[in-house]
Formats: structure tokens, C-alpha cells, sequence
């Protein structure tokens, strides 16, 4: 080879080089500006505005309190705790898409979900009972405890028939969701209507 043709091939090796250094160096550059990107859930019904995270590699994961509501049939509202790491935003909203955003700040989220079920309670120790005023209660518990968990309208006790005002009184165990319904179902041809 001759001089001429060294220095070429060496200068087609530095422009590769260089042409690759710049691309990285654009590249790491935008990464750096911090761009702002928003991202809002598919699943989410709520006005809430979503949070906003800075994109920076600078930043690490953002540590949250995450608070979850589960509304049952009954009325009954738990409420569970959780500490979340978020790494990516995109994946938190994913993970929880089949949950209502009730609101958020930057320490805090509040999701909530409705459940078409009864409680927990009520399925281990809730019972359908009459107070003395004729009430159809649910008890924790049977009616004698007085432990009421909710109240649902006053029986006309006059029209209920004898067998069914006997389970009232001793308790009817509510057990599961279908169960609750059919009892309420039962009953409420009995319940007083004011005019």
C-alpha cells in the first residue's frame, strides 16, 4: 500500500468513529434533558390528573403509599396499605388497570374497586335478624349479640309469616352472595312502604 491509501483507510476508520461517537452522544443527551411524559391509564373512569414523572436517569424509583379500597355488595368498605416502588410508570398503571383512581398526590394513591360480592365478614359470621322495632338487620354474629353491621328497612311483621319471623329471630346465616340476595329478595314483599 501506498502512503496516500494508509492515510484514507485511517480517516474512513476515525469518521466511523466519530460518526458513532456523535450519534451515542446525541442519544445520551436527549435521555438527560429530562423530558416530561404523562401516562394515563386506559382502564382509569376518574378526572384525576394523572401523575406526571420526569424521565431522568438521575432520579431512581419513586416510592408511593398506595391505598386500596374494595367496596362490597353489603356496603362493607376494606381498605388495604401498600408501599410501592415504582420503576416505571407504565407498569404501575398496568398493574393496576382493574382499579378506579379516586385521587393522588406525590406520596399517595387511592384506587378503588367495587366488588360483586358480599364481605369477608358477613360470609364468615354475618346474620339476617329482626330488632325488636321489626328492622331486618344483618348482625355480626347472631341477632341476640346486637352487634349491627347494616340495617336494611322495617318488616311489616303483622303480614311475615311465622317461619320466616323464627329465622329472623334466631339468625339466618348470610354464608355467600347469592344467599344475601335471595334473603333480601324474600323479604322485601314484607317491608313497610310509607305513602
Amino acid at each position: 500500500m501506498k502512503g496516500g491509501q494508509i492515510i484514507k483507510k485511517i480517516s474512513k476508520k476515525y469518521m466511523v468513529v466519530a460518526v458513532l461517537f456523535s450519534l451515542s452522544f446525541v442519544l445520551l443527551l436527549g435521555f438527560q434533558t429530562g423530558s416530561v411524559k404523562t401516562i394515563q391509564p386506559h382502564a382509569s373512569k376518574s378526572a384525576v390528573p394523572v401523575m406526571k414523572m420526569v424521565e431522568n436517569e438521575d432520579s431512581g424509583p419513586k416510592k408511593v403509599q398506595v391505598k386500596l379500597q374494595r367496596v362490597y355488595l353489603d356496603g362493607e368498605i376494606s381498605e388495604e396499605v401498600v408501599e410501592e416502588t415504582i420503576w416505571s410508570m407504565e407498569d404501575f398503571w398496568a398493574f393496576y388497570d382493574q382499579w378506579l383512581l379516586v385521587d393522588q398526590n406525590e406520596e399517595e394513591i387511592l384506587f378503588k374497586q367495587e366488588i360483586d360480592d358480599i364481605s369477608p365478614l358477613l360470609k364468615i359470621n354475618g346474620y339476617f335478624g329482626i330488632s325488636e322495632d321489626g328492622v331486618l338487620n344483618i348482625y355480626e354474629g347472631k341477632p341476640d349479640d346486637q352487634k349491627i353491621i347494616q340495617s336494611f328497612f322495617q318488616i311489616n311483621t303483622k303480614k311475615l309469616k311465622s317461619h320466616h319471623e323464627s329465622e329472623l329471630k334466631n339468625g339466618i346465616p348470610v354464608m355467600s352472595r347469592e344467599n344475601y340476595q335471595e334473603v333480601l329478595k324474600i323479604l322485601e314483599k314484607y317491608a313497610i312502604t310509607e305513602m
